[in-house]
């Protein structure tokens, strides 16, 4: 749970640091800003996700073993095509 909040609390200094760049027309602020609160937006979205498929699979775990074996069975055809 910590590592959301993190990733929240770098989301807003990036989204700050992206205001300041645009307040005082700073290319360089404006840039790193946008790309701290887009990287940490995907981090917390990619966080969710795997939190969210790790309820499913204790909540129901044949359907989790289902869907690994045929995510394993989908690349494993795709390695033995040439």
């Amino acid at each position: 749970m910590s590592g959301k909040i993190e990733d929240t609390v770098k989301e807003v200094a990036g989204a700050a640091e992206q205001q300041w760049g645009e307040a005082t027309d700073s290319p360089r602020h404006r840039v790193r800003g946008a790309a701290r609160r887009y990287s940490n937006q995907a981090t917390y979205a990619a966080r969710d996700a795997a939190d969210t498929i790790k309820d499913q699979v204790q909540s129901n775990p044949l359907a989790g073993l289902a869907v690994a074996a045929g995510v394993g069975v989908f690349i494993g055809f795709l390695l033995g095509r040439k």
